[in-house]
């Protein structure tokens, strides 16, 4: 509570008001903010000790506008930048609804009243998509830690149960050297490599428990297959779409020239373009050999793998397996 023999804060409860009842269209009086000064705060003040305060928040470096009331013309994040960022948290499936909830409400503190009031209905929307691990986001926190110290880092790593809670994949923790948290699909994923082993290895965080960070120093990149000269990101995660683990190949696809957007959703600009016509596209990539199996079923009327060979096979032997499925049945 604002108290009369600290009026050191008195600038900082305008601010505060500025904040949240001024933006670029909306400006306050001086009468209105001494009005809001006692009833949210219990601050007396005069109209001679709004403006000396508003002009030092100036010096200080906050955009206030004095033309026609006072007005907070920027902030920390604009309208766009908050909704942006509120999307993100809203739709992300790493963290639980409790604590996308609580991020959402922090986030809308940062706006003004009049951002609040076109995103009220966030609040409303139905329950979506979320982890119930809730040691998500400490999770997050201690692979960061471990990530900049060059750390191991253990954990239990679960799969989800018919009974749709998690349940421990193996009984042994397990021991990785952690290099990148990236984000996809909604999803957190830590690039990282099992200790015992010598390739690249992903792993979902919002999958983890018991999340340690170690003593022991991390094996260098240099010693783990495909990190060779380190982690070029961009090309990691053009190479790995579903974020499965395993070696990359250069597989040529022909594909329906409607695709072509979807083709650069997915791999970027990182596939080369070997020969078009106005029917298709046939196109080399860099690519996660499951992946890209995968990726050919989804799309599968429209896209035929024509190398390499053995996963042409492959997908000759799923096509089949599903054809049984669904024609064998009555």
């Amino acid at each position: 509570m604002y108290t009369s023999g600290n009026k050191k804060m008195l600038n900082m409860l305008i601010l505060e008001i500025l904040r949240n009842y001024t933006d670029e269209n909306h400006a306050l009086t001086q009468q209105e903010i001494i009005k809001l000064l006692d009833q949210k705060y219990g601050a007396p003040c005069d109209r001679r000790s709004v403006k000396a305060n508003i002009l030092s928040l100036k010096e200080m470096g906050y955009d206030i506008s004095m033309e026609s009331g006072y007005r907070l013309l920027s902030r920390e994040f604009d309208d766009a930048e908050l909704r942006i960022l509120i999307d993100s948290v809203l739709f992300s499936k790493s963290i639980s609804t409790k604590q996308a909830k609580g991020l959402i409400e922090k986030l809308r503190g940062l706006g003004s009243k009049y951002f609040n009031a076109k995103v009220s209905h966030v609040s409303n929307l139905p329950e979506l998509q979320h982890t119930d691990n809730k040691q998500a986001l400490y999770s997050l926190d201690v692979i960061n830690d471990a990530i900049s110290s060059k750390r191991k880092v253990s954990f239990t790593y679960n799969e989800i149960g018919t009974n749709f809670k998690l349940r421990k994949k193996k009984e042994a923790p397990y021991i990785v050297n952690p290099y990148q948290i990236v984000a996809n699909n909604g999803r957190f994923y830590l690039i990282a490599n099992v200790d015992k082993h010598d390739n690249v290895a992903h792993f979902r965080v919002d999958k983890m428990t018991e999340v340690k960070m170690l003593e022991d120093m991390i094996k260098p990149m240099r010693q783990v297959k495909g990190l060779e000269n380190g982690l070029n990101l961009p090309k990691h995660m053009a190479e790995h779409i579903y974020m499965f683990s395993g070696d990359s190949i250069y597989a040529k696809v022909r594909a329906d020239r409607f695709l072509m957007t979807e083709l650069v959703d997915w791999f970027g600009k990182n596939f080369q373009i070997l020969k078009e016509n106005d029917d298709y596209i046939e196109l080399r990539v860099l690519i996660n050999e499951k992946a890209i199996r995968f990726w050919a079923l989804q799309y599968g009327p429209y896209v035929e793998i024509l190398e390499p060979l053995s996963l042409r096979e492959q997908i000759k032997e799923d096509i089949t397996a599903m054809s049984e499925k669904y024609l064998g049945r009555k």
